[in-house]
């Protein structure tokens, strides 16, 4: 068996040399574990091994996680779902949240942050491919949605993300990154401060990072296929 860092550092690898590949700065594309429905053991060994931030999609086993790794000084990114009646305890729990689809859930988020706590940065999620299983504003109406969170007391709008269609085709693979990428460019020339793309996985992250993704996020190439206990 493979151990957990040594598959940690090859991702880490992948994303330098596809970096380098695409003319890009490996230090300027961040690697968020996702560590959902993972026990905190495994999320301490990546920890242990380098590895600071990580991705959650399911609220109460998020916590559970937060609460017991607190002294490892890690950074929680939300990555699921947004449900209205969960916003508090991630407003007051997370450092990111990357799956903003509604302006009344960055409302709460925002009302909810604690003024204890640094701003909240959040990435809106932005439905590329169109899927109807698939949550996300749509690219049309994402600029409007944009504005008014960019508004909000305690939050940050850091910048999009996106869970496109699956494909095993590179070209197919980058299209829907570069249509992100083209829309985060549209809002910075309307005068939004972005510094973030969240895009790719373990299947299509160096197509995310040819079309400029800063954050990627990977769970199975580290973890494993995903528990379901």
């Amino acid at each position: 068996m493979i151990p957990l860092s040594a598959k940690l550092q090859a991702v880490l690898a992948r994303i330098a040399d596809a970096a380098r590949q695409y003319g890009r700065d490996p230090g300027d594309v961040r690697l968020v574990a996702v560590s959902k429905t993972w026990p905190a053991t495994r999320v301490r060994e990546a920890a242990v091994a380098g590895q600071k931030a990580f991705g959650e999609s399911f609220v109460q086993e998020a916590v559970q996680k937060v609460a017991q790794l607190s002294s490892l000084g890690l950074e929680w990114h939300f990555i699921g779902a947004l449900q209205g009646n969960k916003t508090r305890v991630l407003a007051e729990t997370f450092h990111w949240v990357h799956s903003v689809d509604r302006l009344r859930i960055a409302e709460r988020l925002s009302e909810q942050r604690p003024a204890s706590l640094p701003p909240l940065s959040v990435c809106l999620q932005v439905n590329v491919s169109g899927e109807a299983t698939k949550g996300g504003v749509s690219p049309a109406e994402a600029p409007a949605l944009a504005q008014a969170v960019a508004g909000l007391p305690r939050l940050r709008l850091r910048g999009l993300m996106t869970i496109p269609a699956r494909s095993d085709d590179f070209l197919e693979q980058r299209r829907p990154f570069r249509r992100l990428r083209e829309l985060s460019q549209q809002l910075q020339a309307d005068g939004l401060a972005l510094d973030t793309l969240s895009m790719g996985m373990s299947h299509d992250l160096e197509a995310a990072i040819a079309e400029g993704a800063t954050l990627v996020r990977v769970g199975t190439a580290i973890f494993g296929e995903r528990s379901t206990a």
